[in-house]
């Protein structure tokens, strides 16, 4: 026991110590805020990659919406409820 208690009261040993415990606890960048903020990244990543994707989608629906003016007449139609001067539209809601 003598021999552990020792090495307590070397400096080295006490600002060893120190140091640690400041870095894990006590600091602004400790690691439980590492913890934390790593776990955040790896859910945004997961959230840009759905986004990239998405955004690849809907590129390819619009590409083909804007090269297909019978698709793009059917979109206006059903999305925003557009029509010819000659037609009259009802829309049916439910409840």
């Amino acid at each position: 026991m003598r021999k552990y208690l020792k090495y307590t009261k070397n400096f080295y040993f006490l600002s060893t110590a120190f140091f640690l415990f400041w870095m894990i606890f006590i600091d602004s960048n400790n690691v439980v805020n590492q913890f934390r903020l790593s776990r955040k990244l790896n859910q945004l990543e997961d959230q840009k990659e759905f986004y990239i994707e998405r955004k690849e989608k809907i590129q390819a629906e619009r590409e083909e919406l804007m090269s297909n003016p019978e698709l793009l007449e059917k979109f206006a139609r059903e999305k925003y409820f557009m029509k010819k001067k000659t037609e009259d539209l009802y829309v049916i809601v439910k409840k």
